[in-house]
């Protein structure tokens, strides 16, 4: 791009990584070996790679210990209550958008409800007995296979008027082959509502492990047991669920204690009964599985240490075609009365319950038998021990993804991604983690919707956004570093913005050379080597240093990058090393400002009297634009070499900074330039098109234009002299002499820059086509001639 001349690096041979060593000291690792430059691309480059994106060895020695400290915290906050609801509240999410996607239940389940219509036919609940008795009755007719009742029909609360009714339907019903199974809440029962060895219900004899835990269970001083008619005509299961602190039931006691014994549940005893397994032959092995043998295989029911299984929540009242095919208690009444015993021609066709366990409970709106579920806000008890059977019927059970596998592959993976990303910038970090975290949700959310994993999010989320969180602030600590160490190496030569625009591209210019759409800037001084004549070097350098100061300041304000200084030539590309989509209006945004600054220099330096002599108050600067397709990169030897520009379109803007001089103006640009600016920039730039001329070295013409002035600083007095000059133009190619000499004058009378008047002006447009003119008028005019200029030189 340029030579700074700062001999600050090593000689060839050197390593990268070791001439990045020299630049940041300042010094040659050895004195006596030759120096080269070091070419502020490649610093860049050697930077980036080494610093700004650390190596893994360098990213790894920093973040080893990061993973380890992150996990292992967040491991441990898993164990506390807050962290273990909200891992829950994640699985109850995943549960409710399952409900969309998963099959229907088991078909041999069925549910009954006792619903604010069943009340307002029957009577307020509770009910009298004699109904609950009928609806045994019936559902024996259509030989339902068990009916599970989650009713506590205790002693305390019987009125006497429906428990032998009930208790001699149920006696009816097991006779006919269904099975009637009720509702009870464990506890230390009463003396004269003690279980009897003689009752259907049986307990559990056969427990191994550690039964401490069971033993730790809450004893109630009262248990509410079927009263005794019922406990002897039917069997009865534990109904007793405990809430989270959220209000729902994610677990549910397989086991109940029961004084000094142990007794299924209503789900369990449910099962225990549809299979025909007896309660002697259940085998209970505590934190591992409940085992009913049957003819055909063993049944395995997971539990954990205090006899808790882990409920699969499925089916709710919600979702028709995917949820638990549901009654009302009064319709099932009328419609298997009529239609079994009265037989009415009219009645409708009872439901097909043969073979089926049938729950019965209630859902009366205000009752407290429904609580919230990951499905609904209030869902009837029932659907718990409908949904725990569902499970065990259909072997759908929870599986949780084993702690040490997950924590280890955490792990394991947090490694990885820092090996990974060692390279990467803080917006790939940061989106890297977000995707990370979301893929990670989608994920274990996939898992549990197709094969019942339960993989913990809430914890590995922790360790994973703490983790990346402080690898992300190292990150931007570092990169701030060796942004400022970048800006302050770099500013004196390009742009703040420009650097600050490389910074955050992530890669640093490629060695070699590119094709890129550039507009290629050139400027010299009009008359500088009889200036330098009249100046010591000394006043000369400070001349120069004020001057181009304020040149390439201006330059870097609209994004242009200093290729190099040629004595007092100033070598711009806009559109490089980055894309500028705008690059030629900004080239000629720059040239106007240049020249607009270099007038009020003049009169800062004519102010200053005898300590210029009158020709630097008098100094011009020409500009030669073109825009198109060059090569740009660093260039030159093994080295030595410069990140610069090089092609026809560059040789193109050289020339037409010397061109300038011959139409007597001080920005001339190609008609490249001029439509790319007004493709970018609108009509906000004026142009002053001045025919078309063949430069020294090409064949084919080109057309030019002067730069003349924004648009909203022209000068009426200028507007006209263009318009002038324009009809003139058109009247020179058009030969008629008469009529462009006529239009030249008027133009010459209000040129913007006069001879005479305006220090340093010796010509301008207007003037060179009056000569041109007035040459024409006095020799005759080839035919072939079609107003094109041919340089002569350089």
């Amino acid at each position: 791009m340029f030579s700074p001349d700062a001999r600050v690096g090593p000689a060839p041979g050197l390593r990268g990584c070791e001439i990045w060593r020299c630049f940041r000291a300042g010094c040659s690792t050895d004195k006596r070996r030759p120096t080269v430059e070091i070419p502020w691309s490649l610093t860049i480059a050697a930077a980036s790679s080494r610093d700004m994106v650390p190596n893994t060895e360098n990213n790894l020695r920093k973040t080893w210990w990061m993973p380890l400290v992150c996990f292992g915290l967040a491991f441990a906050l898993t164990k506390t209550d807050l962290l273990r609801m909200a891992e829950a509240r994640t699985l109850d999410l995943r549960t409710k958008y399952r409900h969309y996607f998963q099959p229907p239940p088991d078909p041999r389940i069925a549910i009954a409800l006792f619903d604010d219509k069943s009340q307002a036919n029957i009577a307020p609940w509770p009910v009298d007995r004699v109904w609950h008795g009928q609806l045994n009755k019936f559902l024996t007719a259509e030989h339902a296979a068990v009916v599970a009742w989650d009713v506590i029909f205790d002693s305390q609360n019987k009125d006497g008027r429906g428990d032998a009714d009930m208790s001699l339907e149920s006696q009816r019903a097991i006779q006919a082959g269904t099975k009637i199974v009720v509702g009870a809440v464990p506890g230390r029962p009463p003396d004269d509502n003690q279980p009897q060895a003689s009752d259907p219900t049986q307990r559990l004899s056969q427990i191994e492990g550690d039964v401490s835990l069971l033993e730790q269970q809450k004893i109630e001083s009262v248990a509410l047991l079927p009263f005794p008619a019922m406990r002897a005509a039917s069997w009865w299961g534990a109904v007793n669920v405990p809430q989270d602190a959220d209000g729902l039931v994610r677990e549910i006691p397989l086991i109940a204690r029961v004084g000094a014994h142990y007794y299924p549940s209503l789900s369990l005893q449910a099962l225990m009964l549809y299979l025909k397994v007896p309660a002697t032959e259940v085998r209970v092995k505590l934190d591992e599985a409940i085992y009913l043998p049957t003819p055909e295989r063993m049944w395995r029911i997971p539990i954990d240490g205090k006899g808790h299984f882990l409920l699969n929540y499925r089916y709710d009242v919600v979702g028709e075609h995917r949820d638990f095919p549901t009654y009302s208690y009064i319709e099932l009444l009328v419609t298997i009365s009529g239609y079994r015993f009265e037989k009415r021609p009219d009645a409708p066709k009872p439901p097909d319950l043969a073979g089926k366990i049938v729950f019965i409970g209630g859902t009366v709106t205000g009752m407290a038998d429904a609580g919230p579920t990951p499905l609904n806000r209030a869902s009837p008890r029932v659907l718990l021990h409908a949904n725990a059977l569902n499970n065990m019927l259909t072997g759908d059970y929870i599986r949780r993804a084993p702690d040490t596998l997950v924590w280890s592959l955490a792990v394991l993976f947090a490694y990885a991604g820092i090996f990974g990303t060692a390279h990467r910038s803080v917006f790939h970090l940061i989106g890297g983690t977000v995707m990370g975290a979301a893929g990670y949700c989608v994920f274990a959310a996939v898992l549990w919707m197709s094969g019942n994993w339960w993989l913990p999010v809430m914890g590995p989320l922790l360790g994973f956004t703490g983790l990346r969180s402080l690898i992300i602030s190292q990150r931007i600590r570092e990169e701030q570093r060796l942004r400022q160490q970048i800006k302050s190496m770099f500013g004196t030569y390009v742009s703040p913005r420009l650097v600050e625009r490389l910074i955050q591209a992530g890669e640093p210019p490629k060695l070699g050379g590119i094709e890129a759409e550039i507009t290629a800037y050139f400027s010299d001084i009009q008359g500088f080597s009889s200036l330098s004549e009249k100046l010591p070097a000394t006043r000369l350098v400070a001349l120069m240093n004020e001057y181009l100061t304020a040149c390439t300041d201006l330059i870097h304000a609209e994004g242009g990058t200093l290729d190099k200084y040629i004595g007092d030539g100033v070598v711009v590309m806009f559109g490089a090393p980055l894309p500028v989509p705008d690059h030629a209006f900004r080239a000629c945004l720059a040239a106007l400002q240049v020249q607009s600054r270099l007038g009020k220099l003049r009169a800062k330096w004519a102010k200053e009297g005898d300590q210029w002599p009158p020709s630097v108050a008098a100094m011009r600067t020409r500009i030669g634009l073109n825009s198109g397709l060059c090569i740009v990169g660093n260039m030159g030897s093994s080295t030595r070499f410069n990140y610069t520009m090089m092609g026809d379109d560059v040789n193109l803007a050289a020339r037409l900074e010397s061109g300038a001089r011959i139409f007597g103006v001080y920005t001339l640009c190609s008609e490249a330039t001029q439509l790319a600016c007004l493709q970018q920039g609108g009509d906000r730039v004026v142009f002053r098109p001045l025919g078309r001329i063949v430069v020294k070295g090409r064949m084919a013409d080109v057309g030019v234009s002067e730069v003349v002035a924004l648009k909203e600083e022209l000068a009426d007095s200028t507007r006209e002299c263009l318009d002038l000059f324009s009809q003139g133009l058109a009247c020179y190619h058009a030969r008629d002499w008469t009529g462009a000499r006529g239009y030249f004058e008027r133009s010459a009378a209000l040129e913007p820059n006069r001879p005479g008047r305006d220090p340093g002006i010796t010509s301008n447009p207007s003037l060179v086509f009056l000569v041109l003119v007035t040459k024409h008028s006095h020799q005759p005019t080839p035919p072939e001639w079609n107003g094109v200029y041919v340089m002569p030189d350089k």
